[in-house]
């Protein structure tokens, strides 16, 4: 284990990332077998009581009555919209290609912060925003060959996250965190539900479809747990851009599990986004913001049903 407290913060983040990444590779997998409304119907199932028994445990459900809060479901709206888009959209197009869109998510976020609560953003911000979008669209290519429809709901999940993370923001600190993932995951497992029969119906499961699905919700609380571990570690400016290592797990998995190939607009796309992002990082730390928006957006710049 690193010495240092930046280094070992870092670590966690890259554990935390690969956690993420696989249970969205576990998800992409299951969705060949059955409709994504029963991916998320089942691993919602093994989330609301993974979560919701850690939440049990340390005194988090005293007071249940706090998920009837506006800025919870706010929260919840998000995360329900952006799990469909992001589902969606995993099941049709290249884990690499969604990842490398979700991560334009921390300046979808500080622009949300400018135009809804007035927090103050330089123009050199605005302008990483405007750059790190131009990267979006490099990837969606609206217009071009290789357009896909698939990509525009990529899109659509990075609004409906941007949401979610800044009515997380707004929630009181009295609210604990853990009582807001339980209502979340219940939420999404009600949703799963309610799209079941539209999307295609109930197909027959095995152990094995199972087994994966639980793992995937194991994932995502690991992923939380080694986020949080991160964050407390050390300097999270210097811990906050390992986020980004989640799209070379997504690369790698996407070649290995499905063979996808990443294309040169999806590389190029993704170099500016991540550049932009860090731009807009560094600026942050420049003008001592209070809380860097880093810190600010989903653990895992994605929705997970939590």
């Amino acid at each position: 284990m690193p010495r240092s407290p930046n280094l070992r913060g870092a670590l966690f983040m890259i554990v935390a990332m690969v956690g993420f990444t696989l249970n969205d590779a576990i998800t992409k997998f299951s969705s060949e077998s059955m409709s994504m409304a029963q991916v998320m119907l089942i691993r919602g199932v093994f989330a609301s009581l993974f979560v919701g028994l850690l939440a049990w445990q340390r005194g988090a459900l005293a007071s249940p009555r706090s998920m009837l809060q506006p800025l919870v479901a706010i929260r919840v709206i998000g995360e329900a919209g952006g799990t469909v888009s992001f589902l969606i959209a995993l099941s049709h197009l290249p884990i690499a290609s969604v990842s490398a869109v979700l991560q334009a998510l921390p300046l979808a976020v500080t622009m949300g912060a400018a135009l809804v609560f007035n927090e103050g953003v330089g123009w050199r911000r605005w302008l990483a925003i405007a750059v790190g979008f131009a990267g979006v669209m490099i990837i969606v290519r609206p217009g071009f060959e290789g357009f896909s429809v698939y990509s525009l709901l990529a899109l659509a999940c990075v609004g409906f996250c941007a949401v979610r993370d800044l009515a997380t923001k707004r929630i009181p600190q009295a609210i604990p965190t853990l009582l807001v993932s339980t209502a979340t995951a219940l939420a999404m497992t009600i949703v799963g539900a309610a799209l079941l029969s539209p999307m295609g119906g109930w197909a027959p499961m095995t152990g094995k479809s199972v087994a994966l699905l639980a793992l995937a919700a194991v994932l995502v609380l690991i992923g939380y747990q080694f986020i949080i571990m991160a964050m407390r570690a050390g300097d999270i400016s210097f811990i906050a851009p390992f986020r980004y290592t989640a799209l070379i797990w997504s690369i790698l998995l996407g070649l290995t599990i499905f063979g996808d190939i990443p294309d040169p607009p999806m590389i190029i796309g993704a170099t500016i986004i991540i550049a932009s992002g860090l731009y807009a990082l560094y600026r942050e730390r420049i003008v001592g913001r209070r809380k860097i928006v880093a810190e600010s957006t989903g653990p895992a710049m994605a929705p997970d049903g939590m």
